[in-house]
């Protein structure tokens, strides 16, 4: 009978100690973020100087909206190069403003006078010097100033706390800019795989760019182009702190009831071996 006291004692202390242990390494799991897995650009010292590649201008593609103004020094000669739309002010006044232009699925957009003009793939500054110069080539205008602008430069941000679109004001916007512009990335975010989604000729192509590294800035998708998509996904530590959240009731009831178990058997096979 002391024997099979000693064994059943045994036996119930490993129980609760396997309780005790899954949750001592669920805890030391979900705590354990180090500074190197979130810190940006860990490879950078002092004063490090990276050579940029000139390529930090905003390509245009179909699908765009743009802003293309016409004016000249007489101001009757650029009219006809401009549409307008009438914009409700106030009760009984209104105002007209330029109207802005859709680059359809072939790269081209539709002036007026000049017809259709190719777009797709030239940077606004381009875009305006080629317009300039059908215009004085044309005999149209002989002193014309074109202004091209993007009526929507958009970032899409998709993460783990939902999604959001981020207007970027200055048609310019790099990686890390956007990750600053976004706010949604917590200490959970997974930082060694962060996905740039671009439509590149009909295709979507994705990069994983990782910010902790010096190597993002030579990447070609550093410089974002308006419509990107910036997808993260957390870390597996934040993965496994939502599990055992969502188990720790039962965690905390097993390691519970095993402990009450433990006490009862104990006191029962006390008071048994003591009547003998």
């Amino acid at each position: 009978m002391q024997v099979e006291f000693k064994m059943i004692k045994m036996n119930l202390k490993k129980i609760v100690r396997t309780g005790v242990v899954l949750s001592l390494v669920a805890v030391t799991a979900v705590s354990c973020v180090t500074n190197r897995k979130v810190a940006y650009l860990q490879d950078m010292k002092h004063e490090t100087q990276i050579t940029l590649e000139d390529r930090f201008e905003a390509v245009i593609s179909p699908y765009d909206e743009l802003d293309v103004i016409v004016t000249s020094y007489n101001k009757e000669l650029s009219q006809p190069f401009n549409i307008y739309g009438v914009a409700q002010q106030t009760i009984g006044t209104s105002n007209q403003q330029n109207l802005s232009y859709l680059v359809d699925q072939y790269g081209n957009i539709e002036m007026p006078v000049l017809g259709k003009i190719h777009a797709s793939g030239l940077t606004r500054l381009q875009l305006q010097e080629n317009i300039q110069k059908m215009l004085v080539d044309g005999g149209y205008i002989s002193d014309p100033f074109v202004m091209v602008r993007f009526r929507s430069f958009k970032i899409f941000f998709l993460g783990a706390n939902g999604g959001k679109a981020i207007t970027i004001p200055n048609e310019r916007c790099t990686f890390l800019e956007a990750l600053a512009l976004s706010g949604d990335l917590t200490i959970d975010t997974n930082r060694d795989k962060i996905a740039v989604m671009r439509e590149v000729d009909g295709k979507m192509i994705t990069r994983y760019l990782d910010p902790r590294s010096s190597k993002v800035f030579s990447d070609p998708f550093f410089m974002l182009q308006q419509n990107d998509f910036i997808i993260t996904q957390n870390s597996a530590y934040k993965n496994f702190a939502d599990s055992y959240t969502r188990f720790a009731p039962f965690i905390s009831m097993f390691t519970t009831m095993t402990s009450t178990a433990s006490l009862i058997a104990t006191i029962f096979l006390y008071r048994a071996y003591s009547s003998r």
